[in-house]
Parts: structure tokens; C-alpha cells; sequence
């Protein structure tokens, strides 16, 4: 099953939904920056980020320099935003920083 990238209003009420997160410039993933106390605290982030992702069978992209964690969500086989990105962002923000 193909996964159908958002429309331009879906998208719109996504981000409605998701304050903390932007759009990137090229209007094709959600973007946000995480920082935390320090290295450990940002990695043990970065871990429970990382179970989640799994169990999604959906994974970010990320970088992580000391105690910030940058963290893009795009859907490649979608060519941009879908549900999926929504539904994991919204997750993370379950537990972010």
C-alpha cells in the first residue's frame, strides 16, 4: 500500500497541531531542535526516540552534538509529509524537551 503525502490543508492542520515543530524550507519534512541538561540526558532521549521509531517501523532523521538533538520527519516513499511523520512527532513531543 502506498503511503499519500499530506495535502497542502492536511499539512497545514498538522502543524496547527504540532507548535513545537516547523516545516522546512522546501515544505517536504517536519523539523525540531531538542536540548537537554547534558550528553547522557539528550542520548537517553535519542534511545527512547529510538524504540519508538521502531515499533513505528518509521525512523528519523537525526544529529546529535552534545546536549542538542536536531531530528527531521519526512517520509521518502511518500516524497514528503505524511501521517506518519505526524503521528511520531506528535509521540515525541510526548516526551521531549
Amino acid at each position: 500500500m502506498a503511503i499519500a503525502r499530506l495535502t497542502e490543508t492536511e499539512r497545514a492542520e498538522a502543524l496547527a497541531a504540532l507548535p513545537l515543530w516547523s516545516l522546512r524550507a522546501d515544505g517536504l519534512a517536519l523539523t525540531r531542535t531538542f536540548r537537554f541538561a547534558d550528553f547522557a540526558e539528550a542520548f537517553g532521549f535519542m534511545t527512547r526516540v529510538a524504540i519508538l521509531a521502531e515499533k513505528a517501523d518509521h525512523h528519523p532523521e537525526w544529529f546529535n552534538v552534545y546536549n542538542r538533538v536536531e531530528i527531521t520527519l519526512t517520509t521518502h516513499d511518500a516524497g514528503g509529509l505524511s501521517t506518519r511523520d505526524v503521528a511520531l512527532a506528535g509521540a515525541i513531543d510526548g516526551f521531549g524537551s
